[in-house]
């Protein structure tokens, strides 16, 4: 297999690399009881992997949609968007009974250990014909399987914005905003689980889409970032700093004044509902990020950034893989032990092998 020498034709590559950063660490972080998610970007911070995910999925979308509503009208554009919703809509539920399988086959292989419920979908095999409607039908949404489903709402909005961007730009901003205001002032939920009406999806769509269309809007060029200053740059990494004592444990575990500022702090950074200052968060790291890579483009051309932002380009079918690594790696570490080298060798081999595949299916 040749290397390609050029990035795609049309693509941004610091979007697709720091797309690939986020689905290695999404590997690292689903994996049960694994230490090394301690060094995850989670811990150190409000803003995580899955929010580089969802934002660079927004700002891709406008590349490779806002693109195909210009050129091809907004009926096919429409159609388009619909097409890779149906997509999505099948990765899902492949994805669900992939990981259903690696439950039973790790309980049939492993004694003391019930993966089934420990990754809560007993209730998929104590009702197998009303789980299953309910899982076509999106009511039934099971924690780490739920990523998916929200972003295929979000898609679903899509054409509607782009049509009010047509209007004019400010319409197209201004509704994510309401919907996430509406979102806080109504409690608007979707539920996850049929039999039990306090459970809702963790990724709450309403709050979520705020992000994805923040990264829409700047890419179509709606929203403008703010062109990099000193001060800015400053402020923006103090308020980086100023957050990690309040999400490592190693701070507010120990100090009683981070401990009670951390309980403040919560209900705004809260991760189901994305919110405000998790958003601020993100959007200061992105800013910093943007600035520092803007100005280095040649780290992005040595030979692993390369397999990594190729892993970006397959985003789809790289996340379905890990999350079915982890879920994998998680039954062998309870097999094997979690001594270091065992986790090492786990956590590289399925960084690994995501990359490899990554490869393969570009080619």
């Amino acid at each position: 297999m040749r290397e390609p020498e050029k990035p795609v034709q049309g693509r941004n590559v610091r979007v697709d690399f720091f797309r690939g950063v986020a689905l290695m660490v999404i590997f690292i972080n689903h994996m049960p009881s694994n230490p090394w998610a301690l060094y995850t970007p989670s811990r150190f911070g409000f803003s995580d992997a899955a929010d580089i995910f969802v934002f660079l999925s927004g700002y891709a979308a406008a590349l490779a949609y806002g693109r195909g509503f210009e050129r091809a009208g907004p009926w096919l554009g429409t159609f388009q968007v619909l097409h890779r919703c149906g997509q999505i809509y099948r990765a899902h539920l492949v994805l669900f009974f992939l990981l259903a399988a690696i439950c039973v086959f790790g309980n049939m292989w492993t004694n003391g250990h019930d993966y089934v419920r420990s990754f809560h979908i007993q209730y998929f095999f104590d009702y197998p014909q009303e789980a299953l409607y309910n899982l076509a039908t999106l009511r039934y949404v099971p924690n780490f399987v739920d990523i998916l489903p929200m972003y295929l709402v979000l898609m679903v909005w899509i054409p509607f914005v782009w049509f009010l961007s047509r209007i004019h730009a400010g319409l197209a901003i201004a509704f994510p905003v309401l919907v996430y205001l509406a979102m806080w002032q109504f409690g608007l939920e979707l539920p996850s689980h049929p039999l039990k009406e306090e459970y809702h999806w963790f990724f709450n769509p309403f709050g979520w889409q705020l992000l994805f269309f923040t990264g829409f809007a700047v890419s179509a060029g709606w929203l403008k970032p703010p062109q990099p200053r000193s001060w800015l740059i400053r402020f923006f990494l103090l308020f980086i700093l100023a957050c990690v004592p309040l999400s490592h444990h190693a701070f507010y575990e120990r100090v009683e004044f981070f401990q009670l500022l951390r309980i403040e702090a919560m209900p705004w950074a809260n991760k189901s509902h994305m919110g405000p200052l998790r958003w601020l968060h993100f959007l200061a790291a992105a800013y910093l990020l943007n600035h520092l890579f803007k100005t280095r483009a040649h780290w992005l051309s040595g030979h692993l950034p390369r397999w990594i932002t190729t892993m970006g380009q397959q985003s789809l079918p790289c996340f379905m893989l890990g999350l079915c690594l982890s879920f994998i790696a998680g039954i062998v570490l309870d097999w094997t032990g979690r001594d270091p080298v065992s986790v090492a060798g786990i956590n590289l081999g399925g960084c690994v092998l995501l990359l490899v595949f990554a490869r393969f299916t570009a080619w």
